[in-house]
C-alpha cells in the first residue's frame, strides 16, 4: 500500500468544502442593532463563501384584524408599519446583496420571533445564527430572543450590538 492510501485525511477539496458554515441566519427587525447583525452577517457569508438568510418575522395576521373598533384601527396601525419596515428592509436587501456578491435570500414570515426564526434556521439547515442585541430593558430580566436562541443550543448564536 502506498502513502497516499494509509493518509486519513480527507483531500483539499474536500476540506474546503466542509471547512465553515454551509448557511447562516440573521433575524432582521428593522432595528439598529439587527441591521448591524445583518451587515456583519453578509460579510461573514462573503468571506466564508456561504449562503445567507435573512429573516424578518412580522407580528400577527392581517386576516385577525377586527375592523369595527378602535383596537382594529390600532392594529391596522401597527400592520403598517410593518409593512414600512419590511419595505426598507427589502429596499435594503436588494441594494446592497448584488454588490456583495452572495447567494442571499431575504424570508418574511408571520408570528412569534423565536419560533419562526428557530423553523427558519431548521428548513435552511442553517449553521449559524446571528441576531441583534434588544434595546428593551424587561428582556434583561425576561430573557431576550438571542438568550432564548443560546438556551436552545441548536446552533452557534453571534449576537451583535
Amino acid at each position: 500500500m502506498s502513502n497516499e492510501q494509509l493518509d486519513p485525511r480527507p483531500s483539499p477539496a474536500h476540506e474546503f468544502r466542509a471547512d465553515g458554515p454551509g448557511a447562516i441566519l440573521v433575524g432582521v427587525d428593522g432595528s439598529t442593532s439587527s441591521m448591524r447583525a445583518a451587515a456583519y452577517a453578509a460579510g461573514l457569508a462573503r468571506r466564508q463563501r456561504c449562503r445567507l438568510i435573512a429573516v424578518y418575522v412580522r407580528k400577527g395576521s392581517p386576516a385577525m384584524v377586527p375592523l369595527s373598533d378602535d383596537s382594529g384601527a390600532a392594529a391596522l396601525t401597527a400592520i403598517e408599519a410593518q409593512d414600512e419596515v419590511e419595505r426598507e428592509i427589502r429596499e435594503a436587501f436588494e441594494a446592497h446583496v448584488p454588490e456583495l456578491g452572495i447567494d442571499a435570500r431575504l424570508v418574511v414570515r408571520t408570528g412569534e420571533p423565536y419560533t419562526e426564526l428557530t423553523a427558519a434556521a431548521r428548513e435552511s439547515q442553517a449553521d449559524a445564527v446571528i441576531v441583534g442585541r434588544s434595546a428593551k430593558v424587561l428582556h434583561r430580566i425576561a430573557g431576550s430572543l438571542a438568550v432564548k436562541l443560546v438556551r436552545f443550543g441548536h446552533w452557534p448564536v453571534t449576537v451583535v450590538p
